[in-house]
């Protein structure tokens, strides 16, 4: 009974933290890239503004046996606003062979850009402004052995305060961006 039990540990731990590009090595470097589609909803004062948006960027990170550190560049793009963010995230994997589970969380900036208002028929640009943005991930990767490629599908939500001000007003609009993404990372 002991022995069976002790077996089983040992599959079990061989299988959870085996490396399918470098085998023996903990630490795998990556590069990758990404797009999404979601929404973006601007909050304002008295006034919610829903549009539906584009996501694409590129990562670059260390995947370890149980945490994945990344930094990441997104571009986001909808009907009247176009922005870019920087972000520093860290995941949570959940221990699995071929689906790996795992949840994250970022900080970093969001920066550049515009947002283009018309209201009765006038039309009004904003620039936006370089502020600090959050955001929270929970998704899965695939893993295909023998390839050093892996595959994320996950759900999103950035959310980034004050992006810019309208002139003669205190107004400061906050972003909500929120959406799926898959990305592809090269695992060297």
């Amino acid at each position: 009974m002991k022995i069976n039990s002790l077996s089983l540990i040992s599959v079990v731990s061989v299988l959870t933290f085996a490396s399918n590009a470098n085998a023996g090595v903990w630490t795998d470097f990556y590069i990758g890239g990404m797009v999404g589609v979601g929404g973006q909803t601007m909050f304002a004062e008295h006034k919610n503004e829903t549009d539906s948006s584009q996501m694409f960027g590129g990562v670059i990170g260390m995947d370890l046996p149980v945490f994945r550190i990344e930094g990441e560049y997104d571009y986001f793009n909808s009907s009247d606003l176009n922005t870019n963010a920087a972000m520093l995230n860290l995941y949570a994997k959940m221990p699995s062979t071929v689906i790996l589970p795992y949840i994250g969380a970022g900080i970093g900036m969001a920066f550049g850009g515009k947002q283009e208002i018309t209201e009765n028929g006038v039309k009004t640009k904003y620039s936006i402004d370089s502020t600090a943005a959050y955001q929270a991930m929970l998704g899965a990767t695939i893993d295909i052995l023998k390839l050093p490629i892996k595959f994320d599908v996950e759900g999103r939500v950035l959310y980034a305060p004050d992006i810019y001000k309208i002139e003669a007003t205190n107004t400061t609009p906050d972003m909500l961006q929120y959406g799926v993404r898959a990305k592809v990372r090269y695992i060297f």
